[in-house]
């Protein structure tokens, strides 16, 4: 079992809950921070004292107050995190429940179990802990039959369209998408099958236009 994991939550009724699950699997060495910036400075430090951590459990959302932090997510944590620990094993446990946004984290972040907080989410997490450490992938918990649902109907939507999308959000244009996409030698990367990607993605999403499309995938949490 895993023998140190930071926990990066800011709530402490559910700190203590998570920490509690923890022990429960014999995890010794148990952290938390309850701000993602305090967080980074612990798996550096970790890193440099040649102790790190082998598991990150983090929400994705955290209540802002007086304090100016870099770090205003989870997300963003994570992909700071995997840049410079990218062994580092992720579990994201959060209220978040958006199929496209859960999705993008497996794709994008590489996370290892994503934990929905609800009525068993405990019991769940403590699976997900278990079943990450047997280097069991993209885990998405509870197995309930909507899920099951979400998952199968993510499989037309890949990494590419996240990327092409957050490209279009930012008022990028198809010539624009296609030498950005030479650059980082993401292929297709024609304009004709950048085109026919966006068209496709207006169908899938029913939409009228790029804005609309754009406007779609946002509050479904894609990008």
């Amino acid at each position: 079992m895993f023998k140190k994991v930071l926990i990066v939550e800011d709530l402490d009724s559910i700190i203590e809950t998570v920490r509690h699950t923890l022990e429960k699997l014999s995890i010794k060495n148990i952290q938390y921070a309850k701000y993602c910036d305090e967080a980074l400075i612990k798996i550096k430090k970790a890193q440099i004292e040649k102790d790190p951590f082998e598991l990150l459990i983090s929400d994705l959302s955290f209540k802002e107050d007086h304090r100016e932090n870099k770090l205003k997510n989870g997300e963003e944590l994570i992909r700071t995190v995997k840049n410079i620990q990218p062994e580092i094993k992720t579990i994201v446990f959060s209220i978040e429940d958006k199929s496209f946004k859960i999705h993008s984290l497996f794709e994008i972040l590489e996370i290892n179990a994503y934990v929905i907080k609800g009525r068993n989410s405990i019991k769940d997490l403590k699976k997900a802990v278990q079943e990450t450490y047997n280097n069991k992938t993209k885990i998405l918990l509870p197995e309930t039959s909507t899920n099951s649902v979400n998952k199968n109907s993510l499989i037309e939507i890949e990494s590419y369209d996240i990327e092409l999308l957050k490209l279009l959000s930012n008022g990028y244009i198809i010539n624009e998408i296609a030498i950005k996409f030479k650059n980082l030698q993401i292929q297709p990367n024609s304009n004709s099958s950048i085109e026919k990607r966006i068209n496709k993605l207006k169908t899938y999403f029913k939409a009228n236009n790029n804005v609309h499309l754009i406007a779609i995938t946002k509050d479904l949490g894609l990008i």
